[in-house]
């Protein structure tokens, strides 16, 4: 065999046993890091084992010693000025890059998972940074694989690539809107998690449920799921129900509509006998010098004293009962007030109930209700 074939194969050989030393000392760090944490029943049932299992961040911060171990096991066989020395050495910082970016993902979704489980996480979502993140990265561990690769200085690639930034900036394009939208929509709190947020051309009506660097899952009333860009929601108006959620009631604002002839002046015995047969309006007194009341302005005091008295509706918010202009619809009555059950499906009960038993008691005051004629 002649020398040259000879030191090929020998280190060939010196390489393939420095793999197997950094190989074996990966096992016997996985092994020692698999028994302690096996063993360990408190650290079983802690939270943090489920957090480090679940992403393997443990595992992935022990991939770095056997790196670490054939990157000084080399200067033992090579002179540090040896072009085998060099490559196996960019090598290596592959290897490490490599790791490094894999611990790095593992340590963002690590704390993504422990912020996701904090109050804070539903007025300020952290998702769509961490993906941010995560590309910035990947993206970084990339030139730096590259650099490598090439034997550059990864500063001078950067350089090189200030020239394709327009191109850069157009593929990521929806990442970048994303990435801005996503701030602005968390530092103004203009959006949470659980947020019922509404749309003005129908395509959402529902509640949040995701927020991420390009998209904001909505899950609809009737459970399609609408996704939202970020910007969009930057750019365009759309309508955030969270300040009523967060209110003491939730708004009625409904008209009844009274037949503008059956509208009169009342009589001091329809008076006394819808005093009578409306205990709300016992004791009702009105003043001499200020003329007979009407019966719509009756039955309007009967509303608000009907309504003060639910205890479904809220007696600290505003309350108006007023009369609107006449139409060709008849006499609109306007009644707003807010209920104190926000619920969607038990609000709509309550406002129903209301309004059955008030158009019910329209005809005790002489009134009738406006209906188309047919």
């Amino acid at each position: 065999m002649n020398p040259e074939a000879a030191l090929i194969l020998d280190t060939i050989l010196i390489v393939a046993g420095l793999l197997a030393v950094a190989t074996g000392v990966n096992w016997i760090c996985q092994g020692i890091y698999r028994i302690s944490t096996h063993s360990n029943k408190k650290f079983i049932h802690s939270k943090w084992q489920q957090l480090l299992v679940k992403h393997n961040l443990g595992h992935r911060i022990l991939l770095l010693i056997p790196g670490i171990a054939f990157y000084l096991l080399i200067y033992l066989f090579f002179d540090k000025e040896d072009s085998i020395t060099h490559f196996l050495h960019r090598m290596d910082m592959i290897y490490m890059v490599i790791v490094s970016i894999t611990i790095g993902n593992a340590m963002l979704l690590t704390f993504l998972d422990i912020y996701s489980k904090s109050d804070r996480n539903r007025s300020h979502p952290l998702k769509g940074l961490i993906q941010g993140l995560q590309v910035v990265l990947i993206f970084v561990g990339g030139i730096i694989i590259i650099a490598l690769i090439m034997d550059k200085s990864p500063t001078a690639l950067l350089t090189g690539l200030g020239a394709s930034a327009a191109v850069l900036m157009l593929v990521f394009k929806d990442s970048i809107l994303g990435f801005v939208a996503g701030v602005q929509l968390s530092q103004n709190n203009m959006i949470r998690i659980g947020d019922w947020i509404q749309m003005p051309d129908g395509s959402a009506n529902g509640n949040v449920e995701e927020i991420t660097l390009n998209t904001i899952k909505v899950r609809n009333w009737d459970n399609t799921l609408t996704m939202i860009p970020p910007y969009t929601l930057v750019s365009s108006p759309f309508k955030n129900w969270r300040g009523m959620q967060e209110s003491d009631g939730r708004r009625v604002d409904k008209n009844i509509y009274l037949d503008l002839r059956s509208l009169k002046v009342c009589t001091s015995d329809m008076i006394e006998d819808i005093s009578q047969k409306i205990p709300l309006m016992s004791g009702y007194s009105y003043a001499a010098d200020a003329g007979m009341p009407t019966n719509s302005q009756l039955y309007r005091i009967y509303i608000e004293k009907y309504l003060r008295s639910h205890d479904k509706v809220a007696r600290n918010l505003d309350m108006i009962i007023s009369q609107r202009e006449p139409g060709q619809f008849g006499l609109p009555i306007e009644v707003y007030f807010f209920i104190t059950d926000k619920v969607w499906e038990e609000y709509e009960k309550i406002q129903s109930d209301i309004f059955d038993h008030l158009i019910a008691m329209a005809p005790e005051f002489g009134l009738k209700l406006y209906q188309l004629p047919t």
